[in-house]
């Protein structure tokens, strides 16, 4: 047998550019990343979340999906991160425990790609290698970017997957031919999901690649080469891979999340009592054997389902309302009940049959169901839950609640409830242990219990008021009631009672809510529940990011004056401000005229130009113009994404105009030298700002007194 040698030869294609771009980005991203070795910052707020992923406790970030935190928490997991450090303070500290390198590399890390993706981006776009270099180097030397890519802080990783996103989109739209076509629509996909995850802000670049893909689909709608069947198989695919597929990964997100976040922590209150009882610990650990069913005789707690403007428990105490209040109104002066927000042997309340005296479970248990009539006594004082038509005290709409007394006036007895589960499956439902959501409405008055939300004064302790609401109308959250904590009642004697309320649980029963139940409950609270937001000294509005007329010191070192700002590369910022304007006029100008068939320019080089717009003009547009209607405390760092393609469009403008606008030899060579100009500009602003940027070398006084180039910056000088 002859062996016979075939030849195989592999060709590489080599971008020199490409790498050189990638290894200075790397070089001014990464390089002493791990200084200073204190928090800077937004690391405060980010490292707190950081600790608690790597304990496994629960938390809710109500500022954004759990992708991003997942993100830096990889990079403490890979460093050995045992998240034991108190992130308490800006310029605190690093201890020896906490992997300062790991965790600022991966935003590092994503903060230098984005350099040679905006290459490739502006190359797919149809432009020059020398345009598209143009676009490396003012990204590469845009200070505000180098500072949000250092630290660990997310708009860095934002970023790189909304560039990755719009790379992949032009690679899929434009590779009509190519086999890995349907590769580069899964990319996107997969990167606009990942957008999405780490910030909401990312979904305002996605709305703008989901409107480019329907015009796009629309043509292939029209293209008549097409079969019907290829035009539903196109329509189809785009569909899974655009708007299927990110739901998917979003939703994977929360998965992950909730699975490495089993145990109990500080933010568990904020959600339901079922939610609470499938964690770890806390509420799980305290009601952990809990019957199921409750009956007449059960001794229960009653939750609010609503957590505004905190959760809090159905309460009474020895106290009555005053016989008048400030405003001159009377009192029924019955025991006071409200809503507590922290758990106390006065939230227990006994479950009683009206027409049986008996405060204990019957063997076997009575359950209660939906319809039913009950009466509610109070476990510690005895008085039962009462409610007339007397006006509540911060409420006056509403029928003040109480626990009843016989003083022996016209004032009878009202402390008939009926149980309304809401989230009931069938009319003849059982009432059960914090998976029933629960409305007590009053047989006299038709009123619903509720917690109006309102704060009592000094003789109500401060608690929240709960009233009878006659005008309920609708879902309402603070008039839903769920049993949290509860055990079957045994003692018939008050002080054998007193004491079993202050007992633990018994029975022996385990429940458990399904994932899509705990993701919908979780992304509802990280929607609807908001800090109270507060002015913050480097807080500004989106009008002053256009001409960075604010900046934000992140660190300030505790002995001279080095210090690290965020501050952009103001070269850059007009330039790039000048190129939207310019860029409009051009649209403006061609529009008119080419209406009129007037064509200036190739009809392969307008749709180029109007492609550029769409994703430059378009990602500026949507990343910016939304801050104008938020009610929330905005930032500098929060424009840095519409920056980056706002500085994407300086070389197409620059070489657009050079190519289509600029005739004669004289005009090019003269505006090459104004560009070349610039360049240098942009690179003395990078320069002079770059102690800023690194925080290092710490200047004097008078050094950081001249890069106060506008009035408004605050540059930290240190007193001597």
């Amino acid at each position: 047998m002859q062996c016979v040698k075939l030849p195989i030869s592999v060709t590489v294609e080599i971008n020199l550019l490409l790498v050189a771009v990638t290894v200075s980005a790397l070089v001014t991203r990464l390089c002493g990343i791990h200084l200073p070795k204190a928090v800077v910052f937004d690391e405060v707020y980010y490292g707190q979340f950081l600790s608690l992923y790597m304990k496994q406790v629960f938390f809710i970030d109500e500022s954004g999906p759990p992708f991003g935190h997942m993100i830096l928490a990889l990079g403490a997991y890979l460093g050995g991160f045992d998240g034991n450090f108190v992130w308490n303070r800006i310029g605190a500290e690093y201890t020896s425990n906490v992997p300062v390198w790991s965790l600022r590399v991966i935003p590092a890390l994503a903060g230098s790609f984005c350099i040679p993706l905006a290459y490739l981006l502006v190359v797919q776009l149809g432009y020059s290698h020398s345009s598209a270099l143009g676009a490396c180097v003012l990204l590469l030397m845009e200070n505000s970017l180098i500072v949000q890519s250092r630290f660990m802080l997310l708009e860095s990783v934002l970023i790189f997957f909304l560039l990755l996103a719009v790379l992949s989109y032009l690679r899929f739209y434009k590779a009509h031919n190519s086999s890995f076509r349907w590769f580069w629509l899964v990319t996107c996909g997969v990167s606009c999901a990942c957008g999405i995850g780490v910030k909401y802000m990312g979904m305002f670049t996605y709305f703008l690649l989901l409107g480019l893909a329907a015009v796009h689909t629309w043509h292939v709608i029209g293209d008549r080469t097409l079969s019907h069947g290829k035009v539903v198989v196109q329509i189809l695919v785009r569909f899974l891979a655009l708007v299927v597929l990110p739901v998917i990964m979003y939703l994977g997100f929360f998965y992950i999340h909730l699975t490495l976040l089993y145990r109990s922590g500080p933010h568990d209150q904020m959600m339901s009592s079922a939610f609470q009882a499938s964690l770890e610990g806390g509420l799980a650990r305290i009601t952990e054997g809990q019957p199921l069913d409750v009956a007449f005789g059960s001794q229960v707690t009653l939750r609010t389902v609503s957590s505004k403007p905190v959760p809090c428990w159905l309460h009474s105490h020895k106290a009555n309302y005053p016989v008048r209040y400030e405003n001159g109104r009377g009192s029924s002066h019955q025991q006071q009940v409200t809503c507590y927000p922290f758990k106390d042997v006065n939230n227990w309340w006994i479950i009683k049959d009206p027409g049986r005296h008996s405060l204990v479970v019957r063997s076997p248990p009575r359950p209660i169901r939906h319809g039913d009539i009950i009466q509610l006594l109070h476990g510690m004082t005895t008085r039962y839950l009462n409610t007339h038509d007397v006006a509540a005290p911060m409420s006056p709409h509403s029928q003040e609640v109480s626990g009843y007394i016989d003083f022996n006036v016209s004032m009878p007895a009202q402390n008939l409830w009926r149980v309304d589960i809401v989230n009931r499956e069938s009319d003849r439902e059982i009432w059960k242990t914090i998976l029933s959501e629960v409305r007590l409405v009053h047989v006299n008055t038709s009123a619903v219990l509720k917690l109006s939300g309102a704060s009592l004064p000094e003789w109500g302790f401060k608690q929240l008021e709960v009233v009878g609401d006659k005008i309920y109308k609708g879902y309402q959250q603070s008039s839903m009631w769920n049993v949290e904590e509860h055990r079957y009642g045994r003692s018939q004697e008050q002080k054998e009672r007193e004491l079993e309320l202050k007992s633990p649980t018994h029975s022996d029963i385990k429940r458990n809510l399904t994932f899509m139940a705990k993701c919908l409950e979780l992304q509802w609270k990280m929607l609807t529940v908001k800090n109270e937001e507060s002015e913050h000294k480097y807080s500004s509005s989106p009008l002053e990011w256009i001409t960075m007329d604010t900046n934000i010191a992140y660190w300030l070192h505790p002995s001279s004056n080095a210090q690290i700002q965020l501050i952009g590369n103001i070269v850059n910022w007009t330039i790039a401000n000048l190129s939207l304007v310019v860029y409009c006029l051009m649209i403006l100008t061609y529009l008119p005229r080419r209406r009129r068939k007037v064509e200036d320019i190739p009809q392969d080089s307008w749709e180029q130009l109007v492609l550029a717009g769409v994703i430059c003009f378009g990602g500026w547009a949507v990343n910016y113009l939304p801050f104008f209607l938020m009610e929330k405390t905005l930032f500098l760092y929060h424009y840095l994404p519409a920056l980056t393609f706002k500085i994407l469009q300086i070389p197409i403008v620059i070489e657009h105009l050079y190519i289509h606008v600029l005739r004669s030899p004289a005009q090019r060579k003269a505006f090459g030298g104004v560009i070349l100009a610039v360049l240098c500009s942009v690179y003395m602003s990078y320069h002079n700002l770059s102690p800023l940027t690194y925080g290092q070398p710490a200047l004097s006084s008078d050094e950081l007194a001249a890069l106060r180039w506008r009035e408004s910056w605050d540059i930290l000088l240190r007193k001597r």
